[in-house]
């Protein structure tokens, strides 16, 4: 009989088991029982071919519509085209040279239809697809005769299709000896949760029984990743406030009373709010772990500071964490400009009780990073800014009392958990970590499960609105000629614009795609000068620049010396520019709905509306043009993070958030499963707080290998 670790070698043979390792990862019976179908079709109907995307591996139960040949133009051959349908929509598969499928793909013939989606002409196609038709309610191979009416189809790949995943499944499940593998899930959970065993549960997500069935074990599985997820963040909580936090007290005719006094406009309710409720866990020994999250232009930097200066104010040092060396040095000129001289400690025409602002990257040239170092280390620097150098070895602070990170999907947790082992005689700095991208309360929970959360939703008087269009050029090439001459327009009026671009251009070439690669700064700012915006001065921006080379660009453009910057993402936060009026951005469809939004953030700061132009090539009715139509349908951050959530496939929502890696989360919707994330982080906490290890719960330290990815799993044998 075989159990859950068991290779599957001998029991699926070499031909299929290296086929599933060397295509999808899988290596044992647990991994291929936690490979869930991706969804389930009911004999008789048909797949929706609605919001296939390009460069997927789709398998989709559709009807053959239309069959037809020509002859190939560019060599000898012959095309055999046909069309399938869900009976809405359409997809077009090319077969080559493979004429005789004519006699099997005959009109009205329903089947399963696998491989990876192409455009042709501005259509989806699917290239030498690979198929299995049934005949009358059965498929030809009777692969899947024992579902009762329920098909499961897997997340397949290039080497391997879900009818030969489900076949490898049912030949583990035939052998599975269901009284051998300890159910990880504590019996009193089980119970009060009426949740199924967990080889029952399996069973059915596999081979379910009804709907019912396939529905209670969906619930089941989810609570295992749940609480995988929320056994990890439970375990870093308890580890962060177990060393104490250096207390930062509010100090009477301080440096944040004197900034407060100067300020040259009020605070918005939200600011105020936020800000009281940082100022009370700065105040005692309980480490702060707070996420701020809140518009692009929502004041964020504001609050953030005046928690730096009462840090200062107790007599501790600040450190702000940036994701790149543009924002740092921009950060940390924001910072003197709004301290002005409360900011200038040891130069003249300092405040008597003045701080000083310290910038640390990594690319500072030795004289200036060895005083960097200094200031740090003896205490001079009341706030020091920097990149990811701040958290490396040979950076010691004096006492490092709070730390600021901006940003924070740009960093992993590991970078974060450094800082936090800064603190001077044993303590733990409060940390305070920002976001411009709202999260939806889901994914905070799980996301972000280590952190409290604070929004800032009220924005200062005076932002202009900002317009976002989508410009299809596939479709409608011709508008890309309007978009260079509503740039033109602009500058014309004396504004400024900026072109931004996924890739920077000077990188090796790649063959590993068929689709071309991304387009590129240098290359997009050189056919711009000699093209549409000829006569233009058009600045280069991108983040392998020397520092002071890039740190040059960035005052050109904003003493409006140049008229269009053509960046990559190094612009995305920070920049502040309030002559810019117009934003494009090329290939839109390669950058993430929070980076769409934190991007055009950089317009409409000014006294002027703001416009954004996402230029892409993706095709109207794929998941990737829903999600631009997303961004261009609303500037609400708020409400654009709830619809990026329906759109993303769930098992993307952890992705790379966190550790860079795919999570192993399948089935757990973060729209749909709020109360099951909510009851798992109450229960988890409960659990970590008796048995801070997992000493006494081995079946759920296993369960959270088997869940979640290596990296998370690796933090909890750490703790």
């Amino acid at each position: 009989m075989t159990v859950l670790d068991d290779k599957l070698t001998p029991l699926l043979g070499a031909k299929t088991a290296k086929a599933l390792a060397g295509s999808l990862g899988i290596e044992t019976v647990a991994d291929l029982l936690r490979h869930y179908p991706r969804r389930y079709d009911e004999r008789g109907s048909l797949t929706d071919i609605g919001g296939l995307e390009l460069g997927e591996h789709v398998t989709v139960m559709a009807r053959v519509e239309k069959v037809s040949r020509r002859s190939m133009r560019a060599r000898a051959g012959t095309i055999l085209e046909v069309t399938i349908t869900d009976g809405r929509r359409r997809l077009q598969l090319a077969f080559f040279n493979q004429v005789f499928r004519e006699r099997e793909l005959k009109i009205g013939k329903t089947g399963l239809f696998a491989g990876k989606v192409t455009a042709f002409r501005n259509n989806l196609q699917l290239a030498n697809p690979e198929y299995e038709l049934f005949e009358g309610d059965d498929l030809n191979a009777s692969v899947m005769d024992e579902f009762m009416g329920i098909l499961p189809v897997y997340p397949a790949a290039q080497g391997i299709q879900t009818w030969a995943i489900a076949r490898a499944v049912r030949q583990v499940l035939d052998t599975l000896d269901d009284g051998a593998d300890e159910d990880p899930m504590p019996a009193e959970l089980l119970a009060e949760k009426k949740l199924e065993s967990l080889h029952d549960a399996l069973r059915q997500i596999h081979r379910p029984e009804s709907w019912a069935r396939l529905e209670s074990a969906k619930r089941r599985l989810k609570w295992d990743e749940a609480m995988s997820v929320q056994l990890i963040f439970a375990q870093r909580r308890y580890s962060a406030v177990s060393r104490p936090a250096p207390v930062c007290a509010v100090k009477s005719g301080g440096l944040l009373e004197a900034f407060d006094q100067r300020l040259p406009f009020e605070l918005t309710p939200g600011q105020h709010e936020v800000g009281a409720k940082i100022s009370a866990a700065l105040s005692v020994e309980h480490p702060m772990n707070l996420l701020l999250q809140g518009e692009v232009g929502s004041g964020k930097t504001i609050v953030a500071l005046r928690a730096m200066l009462q840090a200062v104010d107790a007599g501790r040092q600040a450190a702000m964490l940036a994701p790149t060396e543009v924002l740092a040095a921009q950060h940390a000129r924001s910072l003197r400009e709004m301290l002005g001289e409360l900011g200038q400690a040891g130069e003249l025409g300092a405040a008597e009780n003045a701080t000083k602002i310290t910038l640390l990257t990594g690319s500072l040239p030795a004289k200036e990073r060895k005083q960097a170092l200094l200031d740090t280390a003896s205490g001079a620097a009341g706030i020091v800014v920097g990149t990811h150098a701040l958290i490396q070895d040979t950076v010691s602070f004096a006492d490092l009392g709070f730390v600021v990170v901006d940003e924070q999907h740009r960093f992993g947790v590991e970078q974060r958990d450094a800082l936090r082992t800064r603190g001077a005689e044993g303590t733990s700095p409060h940390v305070l970590v920002m976001t411009a991208t709202p999260i939806p309360r889901t994914v905070a929970m799980t996301v972000y499960g280590d952190l409290e959360v604070a929004s800032l939703r009220d924005m200062p008087a005076g932002r202009s609105p900002i317009s976002t269009t989508v410009v299809p050029v596939a479709e409608k090439p011709q508008w890309l000629d309007r978009v260079w001459g509503r740039v033109a327009e602009d500058v014309r009026k004396g504004d400024q614009a900026y072109v931004v671009c996924p890739r920077i251009g000077d990188e090796p070439a790649s063959d590993k795609s068929d689709k071309r690669p991304p387009l590129a700064v240098l290359d997009v700012a050189e056919e711009l000068a000699a093209g549409p915006l000829q006569g233009l001065k058009i600045g280069v921006l991108h983040g392998r620049m020397p520092p002071d080379e890039k740190d040059a660009v960035m005052r050109a453009f904003a003493a409006a010396k140049l008229d269009v910057l053509v960046a990559t993402t190094v612009i995305e936060v920070g920049v502040n520019v309030p002559n810019s009026t117009v934003m494009v951005i090329m290939d839109a469809e390669r950058f993430g709905v929070s980076q769409l939004h934190q991007l055009r953030g950089r317009v409409g700061r000014g006294s002027k509306p703001g416009l954004c132009l996402l230029v892409t090539e993706a095709l109207e009715g794929t998941t990737t043009r829903e999600r631009l139509d997303a961004v261009e349908s609303t500037t609400d951050g708020f409400e654009l993070s709830q619809l990026d959530l329906e759109i993303r496939r769930e098992g993307d929502i952890l992705g790379a958030a966190q550790s860079g890696k795919r999570s192993g989360l399948k089935l757990l919707s973060l729209l749909r499963d709020e109360e099951i994330i909510a009851e798992a982080r109450v229960r988890a906490q409960e659990i970590v707080a008796e048995d801070p290890a997992l000493e006494r719960h081995r079946g759920l330290a296993r369960m959270v290998a088997s869940v979640v990815d290596e990296e998370r799993a690796e933090y909890l044998e750490k703790s």
